[in-house]
């Protein structure tokens, strides 16, 4: 009688989807946004351009380039001023909380265009579609 048992491999395969449900969520990184709702027009995906430069203001006030670590204004500045230095035509956006005082955002827009940035876009979620 030559059969395979596949349940040993059923078990593996059910072990390693587990794993996978559980570090998923964990591999996300970056500061958690609550974004204001706004009926913006969406922003058209330019396969040309660079890789946007994303600051993001936290609830706190507290200063991150996206999926980077809590900055000081002086660290942003230089942070910023050195990913823009090969290409200064690079997208720049802040995400700011909605709960954040507006001070803060305008000056992470303040800081971003000292370090050399031209334009600064802001970031926002579509409103909810029973909005419109």
């Amino acid at each position: 009688m030559s059969q395979i048992n596949v349940v040993p491999y059923i078990d593996v395969m059910l072990v390693l989807l587990v794993i996978f449900m559980v570090t998923a969520p964990l591999l996300q990184t970056g500061v958690e946004v609550d974004l204001p709702e706004a009926a913006a027009k969406p922003m058209v995906d330019d396969e040309e351009l660079p890789q946007a430069l994303v600051v993001v203001v936290d609830r706190d006030g507290q200063f991150y380039v996206e999926g980077g670590e809590r900055l000081s204004p002086d660290a942003l500045t230089e942070t910023v001023r050195a990913r823009i230095k090969d290409n200064p035509k690079t997208p720049a956006y802040v995400r700011g909380d909605r709960h954040v005082e507006y001070q803060r955002v305008v000056e992470a827009m303040v800081l971003m265009q000292q370090a050399g940035v031209d334009k600064v876009g802001l970031i926002t979620d579509p409103p909810p579609d029973d909005a419109r």
